[in-house]
């Protein structure tokens, strides 16, 4: 019998672990070293898989070289990872900076007294408004036109980027395709520059700006800083520039032609050829049927704009010559002086400042100057007539508005305001007030008795003249005021005292820093008051003794909000209504010795007047002439620059001029009769010469 294999005596061919011990732990020592090179062969064949599989083992010829969609789609992956890793990173630390300076600045604008636009100044031809104020129709028509989904996009355009990005690189001019929110990014905190950096920022910098701020800020910063062409930065600018009206006043089709020049005023400015024009018709009609397309418009409301919105020709940017500086000049002291804005604060700009100033008054007192001075002056056959000077200012009576004033042939030219100097004697157009306060000085401690109070004006006589008051100081320089005689002026300062004389003086209106000391001399008008200062004086001989602070402001708003402290001046006392009546008789009396009685209608409407004459030996010439409508006072001097001392006057305009006195008067005459109401003409004003 055949025993089992496991039985047999070598132990060999045994299928089990049966047996001893010792028998068992040799065998698994035997089969050791057989498991250690099955691992070590494992681990080599793992050893020979790389990481990236190229070029791809167990492929041959070009197969080799061509990369696995596995490989491709890891790559790809792994790219799009990290420049989305990157993209976050940068867009985390991208932050929005402060607007720039040029898009910060913006111009100041002053306005006529009918609200007409009168001048722009600064750097920049722009001025804020607020998104409400520009039209729904005319926000729909640039949306329409630019960036029809505006409202929904996430502020950029890849697409726009990316093409503006190869054209960069290939030199090529870039094209358009930028929505409104990276324009505005551009106007607003980036340059001009057309590089890959900057539309790099362009990006990211739209990106934050729509996720941070409201689509219509973006809107309204957008329609604020744009350039529109014809110097005009801005939608208000704009619509000045093209129709001369403010932008809230703007109808669709007008807007539309606005949209339409955003592409390139160059190109669509219809003004500037017929090409233009034509472009920009079509442009035009093409936004309007884009607005019905996009369902921003109703066709029925197309249909109303089918006539193309002619804008008004271009003009050159305006600036501050003629007159236009110096109404400025005296508007921003008026400003300053009224409200604490300061002269760097109006640099800066954005202030829409509306002045009393009336465009036809200005005109008529620039062409009364002009007229009268080409006429009477001869500076290259005399040379007295060189130098010569003329400043002028136009009050309203009821309320002190200056409606016009002359300052110097040229703002540019001529930098001295002479309607706002301080250095010109007043000399006889001075003597009224020491008459008002003689008249004051005797109804002190008396009742106003009928024996006492200044009578109503009378009407002139068959003779010309008025009675004087019954006063004493009526009496003694009534007649000296109409005769320029200084003897009694000089006698009744000494009594009345001159302190009195300059606080009736300054009451009335006359700045303390423009009087004189108080020497003898003081009552024959030794002090320098401004040409704006002596009409405003003037008024209260007009207003019954009560004076009103000269205004050339009205309102001013900054981006839409108004201005404390520019209230219109309220009436105050200066003398009693009895010294103003009596010092009046006198004026009117002054003003027919000068320009002739009134005649035919001129009758109705009084007039007084004050002025220099043969008598007064300083060097310079007023008149000033006052009615119920206007008070304007006219002064002439003679100016060399970098001599510091008026030049004299005699034989200006030749012998028979009384020292140029006699030009003042004509130049107020003319004006006066350039202003006076067609229906009443007002009669001569009074007049004085220092």
């Amino acid at each position: 019998m055949r025993l089992p294999r496991k039985h047999r005596a070598d132990g060999t061919g045994s299928t089990d672990d049966t047996g001893s011990p010792q028998q068992t732990e040799g065998r698994k020592r035997a089969r050791r070293p057989a498991g250690r090179a099955k691992s070590r062969r494992r681990a080599a064949r793992k050893a020979r898989r790389r990481l990236i599989d190229f070029p791809r083992r167990g492929r041959r010829g070009w197969r080799r070289w061509t990369p696995s969609w596995k490989l491709t789609s890891g790559f790809f992956l792994l790219f799009v990872a990290a420049l989305a890793g990157l993209f976050t990173a940068v867009y985390i630390q991208v932050e929005i900076p402060d607007a720039h300076d040029s898009a910060r600045r913006q111009a100041t604008v002053y306005y006529w007294a009918d609200g007409s636009r009168m001048v722009s100044v600064g750097d920049v031809n722009r001025q804020d408004v607020k998104l409400a104020e520009v039209p729904e129709s005319v926000q729909r028509a640039v949306i329409a036109a630019e960036n029809a989904d505006f409202y929904s996009d996430s502020g950029v355009s890849l697409t726009g980027i990316g093409r503006a990005a190869v054209n960069i690189v290939k030199g090529e001019e870039t094209q358009g395709g930028s929505t409104l929110t990276q324009q505005y990014v551009k106007n607003t905190y980036l340059s001009q520059d057309q590089t890959v950096e900057r539309k790099i920022k362009e990006l990211f910098l739209s990106l934050k700006v729509s996720n941070r701020r409201p689509k219509a800020e973006i809107l309204e910063g957008y329609l604020n800083t744009s350039w529109f062409g014809r110097d005009a930065y801005g939608v208000q600018a704009a619509s000045y520039a093209y129709y001369g009206i403010p932008a809230k006043e703007l109808n669709p089709g007008q807007g539309a032609l606005l949209a339409a020049v955003l592409k390139g005023a160059e190109s669509f400015d219809p003004s500037l050829s017929a090409e233009n024009r034509q472009r920009a018709e079509d442009r035009w009609s093409w936004i309007l049927d884009r607005q019905v397309a996009t369902g921003s418009m109703s066709a029925e409301e197309r249909a109303k704009y089918t006539r193309f919105p002619e804008p008004k020709s271009p003009v050159k940017p305006t600036s501050q010559a003629g007159q236009i500086g110096y109404l400025v000049d005296i508007a921003n002291k008026y400003l300053k002086s009224r409200t604490g804005i300061t002269g760097k604060e109006l640099a800066g700009g954005g202030y829409a400042v509306h002045t009393t100033f009336e465009k036809d008054k200005v005109l008529a007192l620039t062409k009364a100057v002009e007229q009268v001075s080409a006429e009477r002056l001869d500076p290259k056959k005399r040379a007295e007539d060189q130098f010569v000077q003329v400043g002028a200012a136009s009050i309203r009576p009821k309320d002190g508005a200056v409606v016009a004033v002359y300052g110097g042939s040229d703002a540019i030219e001529h930098f001295t305001n002479n309607a706002d100097t301080s250095g010109v004697p007043a000399a006889s157009a001075f003597k009224p007030f020491v008459y008002a306060a003689a008249v004051e000085k005797e109804l002190e401690g008396k009742e106003r008795s009928a024996e006492v109070a200044a009578p109503e004006p009378a009407k002139p006589t068959p003779s010309g003249s008025a009675p004087a008051g019954p006063t004493t100081a009526s009496v003694s320089l009534h007649g000296a005021l109409v005769n320029s005689d200084h003897t009694p002026f000089v006698e009744s300062g000494k009594k009345i005292g001159l302190t009195k004389i300059k606080d009736l003086a300054v009451a009335s209106g006359l700045r303390e820093e423009s009087m004189a000391k108080l020497e003898p001399t003081f009552s024959i008008g030794t002090s320098t008051p401004s040409a704006v200062r002596l009409a405003s004086a003037y008024t209260t001989f007009v207003n019954q003794g009560r004076a009103t602070e000269p205004c050339s402001v009205t309102k001013v708003e900054r981006n839409g909000v108004a201005v404390d402290g520019l209230g219109r001046p309220k009436p105050r006392r200066a003398m009693s209504s009895e010294a103003a009546a009596t010092v009046s008789a006198a004026l009117r009396q002054v003003s027919w010795s000068t320009v002739g009685p009134p005649q035919g209608q001129r009758n109705q409407l009084p007039s007084w007047a004050g002025k220099t004459g043969p008598n007064d030996r300083m060097n310079s010439a007023w008149f000033i002439g006052a009615t119920q409508e206007l008070s304007t006072s006219v002064a002439m001097f003679r100016t060399k620059p970098d001599v510091p001392q008026l030049l004299p006057m005699q034989g200006v305009g030749g012998p028979d001029s009384d020292r140029g006195s006699a030009f003042p008067p004509l130049i107020w005459k003319a004006y006066n009769e350039a202003t006076a109401p067609t229906s009443q003409p007002p009669s001569p004003g009074p007049r004085d010469h220092p």
